[in-house]
């Protein structure tokens, strides 16, 4: 019995010592090391396939501002004298077209004034018959010269002050014509300057408006502009017709242009310079006021780029997934290493793109959830 056992050890001992333990090549790619899509799999989840493109990369500044209109566009209506306001029938957004009524005023120191001009203009026929009748006597030695330069004072003192009153109702807006027919008004009105949009009405129907108080706002938008504030370090790259992308975050998911027109050369308290750029399209509409946010272009170079969402950082090294073979229901990728540069409107620069072939398919919609698993 126990010479059977140690036969029997001693045979499982031989065949222990004979067998060999093989360890997998790692210099050899095998099937394990691919990631395996099914085709049905692909589709379900909108992967994409796409190959190295040609993108620009530009160097840009970035830069907060606003949008702005030439201050010959913007106009704050103010009355030459001081008045009541009797009717006042536009709001805020309200179109107003050059000449339209805008406000009317009503005061009793209008109806001086107009009494004023008349008065004036009836001792100006008096006074230049007594200068002209002076002149001649002076001509002729039957009066003094005093007494015709005294005429003469008298008629050129009432003519100026003709002139300014005249003057003034014109800046009213009252005719000199109808005043000298007799009708009087105790009211004025206020025309808009410019064609546009209302943008502040800073006064109420009965409330007293003096000549420094502004009444309303009016900005025309046909031509606006942007007003940008550049960093002092960064304001020796930017020269003017460099273009300019900007968004506003009313519209979030579209991009301006603009270009840069004029670059500011004071410095202001925040250490930022102004600079002023003009729309590629001024037709766009915009509201003055809107923020916003604008890359100035200083430079670019084109570069073999990927989407950025084909790349997917893994312990510190960005990969991506080339499809190496096509089955008939499958596809099959492998990991590569990508070395990245910049990134610009979605898309990431591949440095080492010399490392594939041009035409080399990536999965560039779906790698995180493949690599991430």
């Amino acid at each position: 019995m126990n010479h059977t056992f140690y036969c029997l050890l001693a045979v499982l001992l031989l065949l222990s010592c004979g067998e060999k333990k093989t360890m997998p090549d790692k210099s050899t790619k095998t099937e394990n090391a691919l990631i395996r899509v099914t085709k049905s799999q692909f589709q379900q989840t909108d992967m994409v396939l796409g190959a190295l493109q040609e993108k620009m990369f530009p160097q840009v500044v970035s830069a907060n501002g606003m949008i702005d209109v030439p201050p010959e566009n913007r106009v704050l209506v103010s009355a030459v004298m001081g008045g009541y306001i009797k009717r006042t029938p536009l709001i805020v957004g309200d179109w107003v077209k050059k000449g339209q009524l805008l406000v009317v005023l009503e005061n009793p120191e209008f109806v001086q004034l107009q009494q004023q001009y008349l008065e004036v203009k009836e001792q100006l026929s008096y006074l230049k018959a007594e200068y002209e009748r002076h002149e001649i006597l002076l001509a002729e030695k039957i009066s003094s010269e005093k007494n015709y330069l005294k005429t003469e004072s008298d008629y050129k003192t009432a003519m100026a002050r003709f002139k300014g009153l005249r003057k003034q109702l014109r800046l009213l807006n009252i005719s000199e014509t109808e005043v000298e027919r007799g009708n009087i008004t105790t009211t004025v009105a206020l025309h808009a300057p410019l064609s546009g949009n209302v943008t502040q009405v800073l006064v109420s129907k009965g409330a007293f408006v003096s000549p420094a108080s502004p009444i309303l706002e009016i900005i025309d938008h046909s031509h606006i502009h942007l007003e940008l504030l550049v960093f002092e370090r960064d304001i020796m790259n930017i020269e003017k017709g460099q273009s300019i992308w900007f968004k506003v975050p009313e519209v979030v998911n579209q991009r301006f242009e603009a270009e840069v027109y004029l670059v500011g050369t004071t410095i202001e308290e925040n250490r930022t310079v102004k600079v002023h750029a003009h729309l590629k399209n001024e037709k766009q509409r915009f509201l003055t006021g809107m923020f916003v946010e604008a890359d100035i272009v200083t430079n670019s170079e084109i570069a073999s780029a990927l989407p950025s969402d084909a790349i997917i950082e893994v312990q510190g090294t960005n990969v991506a997934l080339r499809l190496v073979s096509e089955e008939e229901t499958a596809y099959l990728f492998e990991k590569v290493e990508i070395q990245t540069g910049a990134v610009f409107s979605g898309y990431t620069q591949i440095k080492n793109a010399e490392s594939f072939n041009r035409k080399d398919p990536f999965l560039v919609k779906g790698t995180f959830d493949l690599i991430a698993n």
